[in-house]
């Protein structure tokens, strides 16, 4: 048995550096996370460990400083923070602040903002959160609920599919052919990466697995996007979660993680799967990684 790992998986620059920021505060006095920091049960479990807290609302902050996640958050939450007297670290994605910017540039414009994402989810909220005006759609039915707009602006949460995206532009376009749409791709690139190379690991596997938190978003997308392409998928936060049923008659098997997951994570599921069957058979065409 074979395991071909996706070219692009697992934790992104992103990720390392908000969670390297949150360490590093954590060794200088007391620190708050306002939400979770990412959406990876490890990782949180390995902040809790240096003593870092967690509070979903301002007003529950008791430490000094006040670290915003990597998904960000509006400038309403942030003022609001200021306002109490705390010091706010920024951990936001780089790729993230892109989005916001681009959200603020529609609305500047005289752009209605729709955003391609999850409603309750905790960027979206941060992308939204200084407009009194948008909506929010993540499929066919959403775009139908829509009221027409003379401009309307899209965008996206940075960790969603971008086939999917394109799909809804598309049918908002066809929607109102009137409206004047204009569509900013806010979808981040180690997504775009991720997935690509998942759909060229998946066409050649008989079993697919997907790493990382079960509240991850983008690894949701990755579990959905291996679907498409092999009948045998699952998503598994670590290696205790992985079955000797799913392999059965499988020769390649393979991995890929979302952009919260340690790479000793991944690590450990590779090995475990590997304990299951010690002896590999030889595939064509399948470069196996070294052990």
């Amino acid at each position: 048995m074979h395991i071909l790992r996706a070219a692009h998986l697992g934790m992104c620059f992103g990720v390392r550096d908000a969670v390297a920021l949150a360490l590093a505060h954590a060794e200088a006095g007391p620190l708050t996370i306002l939400g979770d920091l990412v959406h990876n049960p490890t990782v949180l479990s390995a902040l809790e460990a240096k003593g870092i807290a967690v509070a979903q609302d301002v007003g529950r902050v008791t430490t000094p400083t006040l670290m915003v996640t990597a998904h960000g958050t509006s400038e309403r939450i942030l003022a609001r923070t200021r306002a109490l007297g705390l010091t706010v670290v920024e951990a936001t994605c780089p790729l993230v602040h892109v989005a916001h910017r681009a959200v603020a540039d529609l609305a500047r414009h005289g752009y209605h903002v729709v955003v391609v994402g999850q409603r309750d989810h905790v960027e979206v909220r941060g992308l939204t959160g200084d407009l009194d005006c948008y909506d929010v759609v993540l499929d066919g039915d959403d775009v139908l609920a829509l009221e027409e707009h003379p401009r309307i602006g899209v965008v996206a949460q940075t960790t969603q599919a971008i086939e999917q995206v394109w799909d809804l532009v598309t049918l908002i376009r066809r929607r109102f052919p009137q409206s004047d749409v204009r569509f900013v791709d806010t979808v981040c690139k180690p997504t775009k990466d991720r997935q690509s190379a998942a759909i060229d690991m998946a066409r050649q596997a008989d079993v697919v697995i997907v790493v990382g938190g079960r509240s991850s978003n983008n690894t949701r997308e990755l579990v959905t996007t291996c679907a498409r392409y092999c009948a045998r998928v699952h998503h598994v936060e670590t290696d205790a979660d992985v079955r000797f049923e799913w392999f059965d008659a499988a020769k390649v098997v393979g991995l890929t993680a979302g952009t919260s997951t340690p790479d000793e994570v991944i690590d450990r599921v590779e090995a475990h799967i590997r304990a299951i069957e010690p002896t590999p058979h030889p595939v064509a065409g399948i470069t196996e990684r070294p052990r």
